[in-house]
């Protein structure tokens, strides 16, 4: 696990060689949280990069960058490639020669054998970048789910590119601008999108998604999506659906183990986490687990990450959250890199401090929800449907229109504009941060003349394939997925120098759960649905039936009572100060509402509020004190490896 950064010139020449260093330098202290044991760069005049690395795999050899034979490829590496070893053997038999035993090498010879397709043979997390010197090639590839983050910018003849945005941002020729799409996209989603960032010009490359870049030209190609493998098996049996889950699940753990470091897991109590617990202890392995609770009881579930704990003799540590990790927001903001909303990101920031503490490496259950159709939402969005389309069309565009006539505080107002929605707007709009109306209110003009990110995602959903069920999960595979869990996941780890690696996510377990028909996954009909049918069936003898059976939480924190009691003084203090006024990319008087209509009690407005708290934090670390602030540090030439 690491960071990378780097920046090509479409000229051939990046400039002096001290400017270049110090641009490097800047680059890679601002990520040495994801990669403190080591550090490694490269310069040949035309091509800069480098990379903070975390020691997993080869842990005294692994250094990069890696070249190959003839030092024509060079390579900078974050992730893990889980079938490195299969990969080496074919490629010594094909004649090439290895200098090290790590995973980061796999890239040069696969490169060498199979070009822009080597992406098609990994098994892994990863966001890489290979140099061709003779081509003057760059290539910058993203695993197929969106665990590692990449992000890049295109200038007039330069390429920057980085693991975390705040790397490009050292770069002299790139400034820290808001872009209003992505903006407007932050306040109906919570999240940018997957191919922008917050800031004007740079771009994240989307899961899946391979970039080359040669003398100015860009091209970007997809190699895998989710959409290609759903519904192949239709006409599978249950209990053979059940023996192939449970196979690719052991597999996928299986691989995810390999590691010179101890490897421990993360345990919420839910079916996802127990069942890689699970599989650890079936596997031999007896991991430290990790857990968070609360001291509100309806939002704690110790118990149950306690009682997977017991069954399977883990060594394991936990620790209780509260109303004060409000001083992490500043912290939170700075690792997220990005505007982010979710604030579970408190307790996987301060889960993964404790993890860091005893292991390096620790394997998770994101992936499960979306892969096995576990979120109560896809049971919502069907029952609507079933509900609210036998409404006429006619009957549909009158509640829209008295919602529209009502004031903002009008009790029932949201739920008559989401009955008269179709079918794609009205589960987006129950996922939504702001309407399009609120987004209005609160952003005004600052989010131009661009058109409504809602609409494009609506647009986006009607038009995926595969029944009502299947349509839902896509989507959050290729949307909520990378852009909330996986970026969360990733960032908060990484502030703690930790690696994750979610078994959930091996691209041949996404493929196979996708491949099973909608009847396996949610199961029961609208009255009384289970979820994740074909997984409890798969695991039902190795979790007890409390864990299989409960009502799903998810990662859930109490700020609906710390913002109107402990914290509600800082979130005021916060969003009213004279730089947010004075700022202008948020109306008071809107935000005013949003607080008293919290604070009184007539609505829920916690999350509204923390994403406006989190947007604004970001500002005043990016656009009022941009990190290239840190622009004059340089570093020894001899610290630079010259080719």
């Amino acid at each position: 696990m690491c960071g990378i950064y780097g920046f090509v010139s479409a000229r051939g020449d990046l400039g002096h060689p001290l400017e270049v260093a110090s641009i490097l330098t800047g680059m890679d202290r601002s990520i040495v949280h994801r990669g403190p044991d080591d550090t490694g760069t490269y310069f040949d005049g035309a091509c800069a990069m480098g990379m903070r690395r975390l020691s997993i795999i080869d842990l005294a050899g692994g250094r990069q960058p890696i070249c190959n034979e003839r030092k024509n490829l060079w390579v900078v590496f974050n992730g893990e490639i889980y079938n490195y070893r299969a990969l080496r053997s074919d490629l010594i038999a094909r004649g090439h020669t290895f200098t090290t035993s790590s995973d980061t090498e796999i890239l040069v010879h696969s490169y060498e054998e199979r070009g822009g397709d080597l992406c098609k043979e990994l098994n892994g997390m990863f966001g890489f970048a290979i140099w061709d010197r003779e081509t003057e090639t760059l290539t910058l590839a993203r695993d197929r789910l969106g665990i590692k983050p990449l992000y890049y910018a295109v200038l007039d003849d330069l390429i920057l590119f980085g693991s975390e945005m705040k790397s490009l941002l050292f770069h002299p020729a790139l400034s820290a601008e808001l872009d209003p799409g992505a903006y407007s996209h932050y306040l109906s989603f919570g999240t940018t999108s997957r191919d922008q960032s917050i800031l004007r010009g740079v771009r994240k490359l989307e899961p899946g998604h391979i970039l080359r870049y040669r003398r100015g030209e860009v091209s970007i190609t997809r190699y895998w999506r989710p959409e290609d493998h759903s519904d192949l098996h239709a006409d599978i049996s249950e209990d053979e659906a059940a023996e192939q889950v449970r196979s690719a699940i052991r597999s996928a753990v299986e691989l995810q183990l390999i590691a010179d470091v101890p490897v421990g897991a993360f345990l919420s109590g839910g079916i996802d986490s127990a069942t890689v617990v699970g599989t650890m202890s079936e596997l031999g392995v007896t991991p430290k687990t990790f857990s968070i609770g609360f001291d509100e009881p309806e939002f704690d579930e110790l118990s149950y990450a306690r009682q997977i704990a017991r069954r399977f003799g883990t060594d394991h540590h936990e620790l209780v959250v509260k109303p004060d990790a409000w001083a992490l927001a500043e912290s939170l903001a700075w690792h997220l890199d990005e505007p982010f909303s979710d604030v579970s990101a408190i307790p996987t920031y301060l889960v993964s401090k404790l993890a860091a503490s005893q292991v390096k490496v620790a394997l998770s259950g994101d992936g499960g929800d979306e892969i096995f159709a576990g979120y109560e939402r896809y049971a919502r969005a069907l029952k609507e449907a079933a509900w609210f389309d036998r409404i006429p069309s006619t009957g549909r565009t009158l509640l829209g229109r008295i919602s529209s006539w009502l004031p903002n505080v009008a009790p029932g107002k949201g739920y008559l504009r989401h009955m008269s929605l179709d079918p794609s707007s009205r589960f987006l709009d129950g996922e939504s941060l702001f309407s399009p109306a609120h987004k209005r209110a609160l952003a005004g003009d600052a989010l131009g003349d661009v058109e409504d990110p809602f609409l494009e995602r609506v647009r986006e959903l009607a038009k995926l394939g595969g029944d009502s069920l299947t349509k839902l999960q896509l989507n959050d595979t290729l949307n909520y997925l990378p852009l909330d869990i996986l970026t969360k996941v990733d960032r908060m780890t990484m502030a703690h120098s930790l690696e994750a690696r979610p078994p959930f996510l091996d691209h041949r377990l996404v493929e196979l759960a996708f491949s099973l028909p909608s009847r396996l996954k949610l199961r029961g009909g609208l009255s009384a649905p289970t979820q994740k049918w074909i997984l409890k069936r798969a695991m039902s003898d190795l979790l007890p039936d409390e864990v299989l059976n409960r009502p799903k939480r998810g990662f859930a924190v109490p700020i609906v009572r710390w913002f109107r009691g402990a914290l509600k003084n800082s979130v005021r203090d916060l969003l009213h100060d004279r730089v947010t006024r004075e700022r202008g990319l948020l109306r008071i008087d809107a935000v005013d509402a949003i607080f008293d209509e919290h604070v009184s009690g007539r609505r829920d407005q916690s999350l509204q509020l923390w994403g406006l708290c989190m947007f604004e934090l970001w500002c005043r670390q990016v656009l009022d004190k941009s990190y290239a602030l840190a622009r004059e540090t340089t570093v020894p030439l001899e610290k630079v490896a010259y080719v």
